[in-house]
Parts: structure tokens; C-alpha cells; sequence
């Protein structure tokens, strides 16, 4: 049976977040695998209530374990590394990145309590990795956060390039700039690149990109105009942005303060791996509540609009002795994430019923994206010259423009979202399977599946409330059950104008007398009986069938 290259997406492919890709090599149904990124993205009150991390499910990697020869991660941001400490146990395989991407997986490993010994570190190109049939060389490319690798995958039937995140940035601040001779010789290497796998997330933006270096001089510009206390937020892994706003903070005579332990956290690990050679000393949030409005200047996590970051609390009132006062200036110096609009325009609002003034990125002068724009994705297409072109990362009409792209300049393309197997070893990308793919939820310290009912009824109580029903059945000559009612999230009185728990707790005495034995001494029966008869009366005075839980209890006979 003849080998065959494959490619399959579990995670980060019709959506964006939580990135898991699959290459193969061998015969079909025995390939070798390799897994490109673990991540996760996060739960929200409206699909995933009260759920914290949500990731791909890999029940397809874990039945097919034997066959994997490794991980490798690509970069340090959530989406691609997140969920590793959560999912390596079911891996059990080595991993290897770089050496800041190793420091912040090794904290995602520990955090889990899982081993670190399978955790290898690499330079980039020319050093090589050997999985199995691949030879993989990690590749500088320029993004929003130190140490981002493209991957060269060498198969025994062409080369892969994998972007991951990117942007063409020559003056990224800190990290490695985009060198495009080293990229034009590694098109040229060889028979060239037969498959490129591409970032698509900026497809939509007709610009060319900008470089993270242009943002000195208007963040400088913005923090020495104002008067009072000046607080950024930008997202924690930028370790640039961060140095840009710290610099501009103090060239316009103000003390720094980071709140937020990710963003710490993130400073700490860049200083003892040698990426960030000079940052600006920091004070802590005792000092900067005591001094003059006009000399902090406060950098704190929370762009997205997470509750519990110090942007959120923040705009709750005081947080770690500091409060934001009317006159103040706040800067999200960041794009908003589709999707967490909500939570942004919340924090935004709050803030300025406290006459915040506010300052956001839209208008382009305080933050450049990390994403390569269409001009962009155009120009490394011209510069690979790839045969296919495999559109990843991004929602599905991100996939399907990137294709149009790449087909109209004659490469073929192929949209593959989560759980589309191609085969690319022909001349142009086949469907050739479609492995059944789903979430996986943290919800708490427990992993979940997103078929296992938890959020469905969460959701459905969210929506319905709650109906206690409990029953009490004394197995005597004579039974005669009693049933007692409690309720959650549903109005105290129906229609009727009397307590609904009252009113469900007649209807239900009414229907044990009548009930003969054969239906009280089923407890499914009984059951069934006491769940219709609750949602039919709650509809009738409130309007809604709430969820019921019914517990049965027999006292024996003596």
C-alpha cells in the first residue's frame, strides 16, 4: 500500500484558538504522527457557563498514541501552548520548542503536576529534530510575542512549512525580525516547498502591516499629554508592547507598575531567558498608591475583558489600594478579540461612570496586530512559492478567502476546518477523511467532554431554573406519599398570586392520591409522573418548564 503525507486539524481551523494540528507519514491508517500546538481558549457565560479553559478534544490522538513520535509547540500564547499540561497525560510524548516557549511550558507542566523530563529545548535552524519519518528545524518568524518559530517539516514526500502566528515585522522591538533572504533560501532548498500551512487571521485587512517599532513614538506622545494617572493594558505575552509603554512612561517622568500576575509573570521569563535585555524598574502597588496622580503610570492585565484580571477590578472600585479617579486615562492598547466584546465594552463602561477617560486601539495609532494582513500572506505566498496552500488559523470565512487567494494566483487550496483529513501527497490537497472532533472543557480543576451534558443542563437551568421535588414514600398497609418542593431561579409566585413551591406541592398531592400502587411503587414511573405534572404547572403560572430533579425516598416497612 503506497505511504501518504496527511494533514489534520483538531483545534484552530474554523475558529480561532485552541490550536492542535496533526502531520502523518507512512500507509493509510498507519502513519507516523507528529502534533503541532496544545491550546485553549476560553469559556463564556453565553455557550459555555462557568466553564474556565476549553481545548481540543484529542480522542483521536490518544486511541492513535502509539503512533505519535512528538509535539512541538511553536510559540508561548494560550492558544498554542495552553492546554499542554492538560492533555499531555493522555499523550505521554516529547515535546520540543525553543527556549522561552520551553520556560513557559514548563510552568504549564508543573502547574498540571506533570513531568518535565520529556521537555526538550532547540535552537532554531539549521538544527534539526528527528520524529519519526520527519525532520522538523524551528524557524524565527516575527509575532506578537519572543520566540515565535515557523516549522520546516522535511517528509520523505516534500516540505511542510507551518507558519504558526506571524506577521513580516524587520523591527519587532524584541524578538527576531522577519529575515526574508533566509526565507527565499529555504523556498529554494531543494525541490522546494510543497505545502505551505498559513496563518489566515488579518486575510480580511487590505493594508500591508505595520511594525511594532512605530508605536514609540505615539505611546510616548500619549503618556506625556496626560495629567493625571495614566494605565495601560495590552495583552501580557507582548513582551515589546510592554517595554514600549514602560519606556514611554518613564521618558515622560512617571514610576511603572505592573498589576496582574500573568504580566509579571511573562516580564520574569523573558529577563532570566535572555530575551528582554533592559526593562524599566517597577514598583509595587503600595508605593504607586501613595504617589502624585501625574508620576505612575500603572500597566495591568485585562484587555479581553477578564473578570478577574486587575482591568476588571480596576473598574470595580479599588483594587490592591488603588482606585481610578474622574480625569484618569486608561489605554487598551490591543484589539479585541471577537468574542469578547462584551466583557471589554463592560470594564469600559465602568470605568467611565468614574470619568476614566477612555482610549482604545481602532484607530490604528496605539497597536499594530501580530497577524500577517492580505498584502502580506500575498507577499510570502510570492516569496515561497509553495505548490499547495493549506489555510489554518482562522473562523471558516478566514479559511475559504485564503483559499481564493492562493487559487487565484494558480495554488492549489484546500479549506480543511477541524477534523478534515487531506492527503498532500499528490499534486493538490484531497479530502480523505473526517475524524469526529469535539471540545474539551476545564470546568473547575475536572476536564469534561462537550457532549457529556454538564453545560447542557448548566445552560438549561440558566435559562428554565430549578425544581427540587422530594418524595417521601412510607412502605406501610397504606402508603401515602408526600412530596416537598424547592426552587432556584424562578419568581416566588406564579399567576395565581400564591408561592409557586405552595402551588406545585398541591398539584402534586393531588396527583399521589390519585396514582395507583403500580405507578407509586415504579420509581421511573413515579418519577416521570412528577416531572410532567411540575412542568406543566410551572408553564401555566410562570411560563417557563424549569429543569426538575425528583428524589425518591422509601421508608421500609416494619
Amino acid at each position: 500500500m503506497a505511504e501518504r503525507l496527511i494533514y489534520l486539524p483538531l483545534g484552530g481551523a474554523g475558529e480561532i484558538g485552541m490550536n492542535a494540528y496533526v502531520y502523518g507519514y507512512g500507509e493509510p491508517g498507519r502513519e507516523r504522527l507528529i502534533v503541532v500546538d496544545l491550546g485553549v481558549t476560553f469559556g463564556d457565560m453565553d455557550s459555555a457557563p462557568g466553564i474556565d479553559l476549553i481545548m481540543a478534544d484529542v480522542a483521536w490522538l490518544e486511541a492513535n498514541r502509539d503512533r505519535i513520535d512528538a509535539i512541538f509547540i511553536t510559540h508561548g500564547h494560550e492558544d498554542h501552548v495552553g492546554a499542554l499540561g492538560l492533555l499531555w497525560p493522555r499523550l505521554q510524548k516529547p515535546i520540543h520548542c525553543r527556549r522561552f516557549t520551553g520556560a513557559l511550558a514548563r510552568l504549564k507542566m508543573e502547574e498540571a503536576g506533570q513531568p518535565t523530563d520529556q521537555l526538550h529545548i532547540h535552537a532554531p535552524r539549521p538544527a534539526v529534530v528527528e520524529a519519526g519519518p520527519f525532520r522538523v528545524q524551528f524557524v524565527p518568524i516575527s509575532h506578537s510575542i519572543p520566540e515565535s518559530s515557523a516549522l520546516i517539516i522535511d517528509t520523505p514526500a516534500g516540505r511542510i512549512v507551518h507558519t504558526g502566528d506571524f506577521k513580516l515585522d524587520g523591527t519587532p522591538v524584541v524578538g527576531e525580525p522577519f529575515d526574508p533572504m533566509m526565507w527565499h533560501e529555504i523556498a529554494h532548498e531543494g525541490d522546494g516547498i510543497k505545502v505551505l500551512t498559513c496563518d489566515s487571521t488579518n486575510v480580511f485587512s487590505p493594508q500591508p502591516g505595520r511594525s511594532e517599532a512605530i508605536l514609540a513614538n505615539p505611546l510616548l506622545d500619549f503618556v506625556t499629554s496626560q495629567r493625571q494617572m495614566v494605565v495601560a493594558t495590552t495583552f501580557a505575552s507582548n513582551i515589546a508592547r510592554l517595554r514600549t509603554l514602560a519606556e514611554a512612561g518613564v521618558a515622560a517622568g512617571r514610576k511603572i507598575c505592573l498589576l496582574g500576575r500573568a504580566m509579571r509573570r511573562m516580564i520574569t521569563v523573558a529577563t532570566e531567558t535572555g530575551i528582554l535585555d533592559r526593562f524599566p524598574a517597577v514598583i509595587g502597588p503600595e508605593e504607586a498608591a501613595e504617589l502624585p496622580r501625574d508620576k505612575v503610570m500603572l500597566i495591568v492585565t485585562g484587555s479581553q475583558g477578564e473578570r478577574r484580571a486587575a482591568s476588571a477590578q480596576l473598574s470595580r472600585g479599588r483594587y490592591l489600594g488603588i482606585q481610578l479617579k474622574e480625569g484618569d486615562s486608561f489605554l487598551f492598547s490591543s484589539r479585541t478579540i471577537p468574542g469578547n466584546e462584551r466583557g471589554v465594552i463592560r470594564i469600559m463602561n465602568a470605568l467611565s461612570e468614574s470619568g476614566v477617560d477612555l482610549y482604545d486601539a481602532d484607530d490604528g495609532i496605539y497597536h499594530v496586530s501580530g497577524h500577517a494582513n492580505r498584502p502580506d500572506i500575498e507577499a510570502v505566498h510570492e516569496l515561497l512559492k509553495p505548490k499547495m496552500v493549506i489555510p489554518m488559523h482562522g473562523e471558516h470565512m478566514h479559511l475559504r478567502e485564503h483559499a481564493k487567494l492562493a487559487e487565484k494566483r494558480g495554488i492549489a487550496s484546500a479549506i480543511a476546518t477541524n477534523g478534515t483529513m487531506l492527503d498532500l501527497s499528490g499534486d493538490a490537497p484531497r479530502v480523505v477523511d473526517q475524524i469526529e472532533t469535539g471540545r474539551t472543557y476545564l470546568d473547575g480543576s475536572v476536564l469534561i467532554g462537550a457532549m457529556d451534558g454538564v453545560v447542557r443542563d448548566r445552560i438549561r437551568m440558566a435559562l428554565n431554573g430549578h425544581a427540587m421535588v422530594s418524595v417521601i414514600i412510607d412502605e406501610d398497609d397504606n402508603p401515602l406519599p408526600d412530596a416537598w418542593v424547592e426552587l432556584s431561579g424562578l419568581p416566588e409566585k406564579g399567576r395565581a398570586g400564591v408561592p409557586l413551591a405552595s402551588n406545585l406541592e398541591s398539584e402534586l398531592a393531588e396527583f399521589l392520591e390519585r396514582a395507583d400502587d403500580k405507578i407509586v411503587m415504579d420509581d421511573d414511573k413515579l418519577e416521570d409522573g412528577i416531572r410532567k405534572i411540575t412542568r406543566q404547572v410551572a408553564m401555566e403560572e410562570i411560563g417557563k418548564k424549569p429543569e426538575v430533579t425528583v428524589v425518591i425516598s422509601r421508608l421500609a416497612a416494619e
